[in-house]
């Protein structure tokens, strides 16, 4: 098959790769963050599969896209468990390795009462997903269309899976989440940022407003620039020039946790379907407003009924999202 030929097959397909980061988050609701050296008192707390790649990659399957999943999980009950939702959620698991000597990742997360969140993060089994690893994942960047990676790996592991993807012919996506600064040899494999306004000042080094920020962003990368805004929806910026704003989803907010991790994953299955990057965020944007009315991450995150109800205008949705 000619190289178009594949590319035009993983477009039919709706192949997606992620990248992946996992970890347990383990949540409560505090009435406002603690002070430093504070304690506060918070309640319902609730255990729960997290990690953004992990996140990425079930939204993207839940709106209909095959995912190739590449990821590392220690051989743990936590890593077992990881491995059963992977296959529930139809995710191929042909590339996770379970590894003894690091444990599966953590998270710590408070919502407050307003619905922000607050997370602190062990990696774990995440620091071991290494470049040996990822070539041993060749097949699964052949096979996909887009490649969605994050920074909860090393930052020396998402350049080298963004290579790997961008030389398979995939579109990659960077969700540069913790914002960290990015050497400027990996921006060339770098097709589609995806950062909230406060990441892409981190990684850019500066301050300014998200046009400005956006506009610094698109002269670094391949495509577009896509700064999320939260509430106020996100801006698309293009190297035709178009620059567009993406409304959001009016909902009632309970918890933001997993917001941007259902933008990026309905991102990449929108891009992966041959979709132009505006019409991708607006998907994202749908997503990432569902999300935020069900408390925790993984139960918040929508199906493809639920999302097109929501694209179609029907309100009584808006309610209440997840699949």
């Amino acid at each position: 098959m000619s190289s178009e030929g594949r590319v035009m097959s993983r477009i039919a397909s709706a192949t997606v790769c992620v990248v992946a980061s996992y970890a347990v988050g383990l949540s409560m609701a505090v009435d406002r963050f603690p002070r430093p050296g504070e304690t506060r008192i918070g309640h319902g707390f609730v255990q729960g599969p997290g990690g953004k790649g992990s996140n990425q990659a079930i939204q993207a399957a839940r709106l209909g896209a095959r995912v190739e999943l590449v990821a590392c999980v220690g051989d743990d009950a936590y890593g077992r468990e990881a491995l059963d939702l992977w296959c529930r959620e139809g995710i191929s698991t042909e590339h996770v390795v379970q590894v003894g000597d690091h444990p599966t990742g953590v998270g710590f997360i408070l919502v407050d009462e307003s619905g922000q969140n607050s997370i602190a993060i062990d990696p774990g089994a995440n620091d071991a997903l290494g470049p040996r690893m990822i070539d041993a994942a060749q097949g699964a960047f052949d096979r996909s269309a887009v490649c969605l990676v994050q920074l909860e790996i090393s930052l020396e592991s998402a350049a080298h899976a963004l290579r790997k993807a961008k030389e398979a012919g995939c579109i990659t996506v960077l969700n540069p989440a913790p914002a960290r600064r990015i050497p400027d040899e990996v921006w060339g494999y770098v097709d589609v940022i995806t950062p909230n306004e406060g990441e892409a000042a981190v990684v850019l080094g500066e301050e300014g407003n998200e046009e400005n920020l956006g506009k610094l962003l698109l002269e670094r990368v391949n495509l577009a620039a896509v700064v999320t805004l939260g509430e106020k929806g996100a801006l698309v910026l293009e190297k035709s020039g178009a620059v567009q704003r993406v409304p959001a989803f009016p909902v009632p907010t309970r918890d933001t946790t997993g917001a941007g991790d259902a933008f990026s994953g309905a991102l990449g299955l929108r891009l992966a379907q041959g979709s132009d990057v505006v019409e991708a965020a607006r998907w994202g944007a749908a997503a990432g407003a569902l999300t935020c009315t069900v408390p925790g991450v993984v139960p918040a995150l929508p199906d493809r009924k639920a999302l097109l109800r929501l694209l179609s205008g029907n309100e009584e949705l808006a309610v209440r999202g997840g699949a």
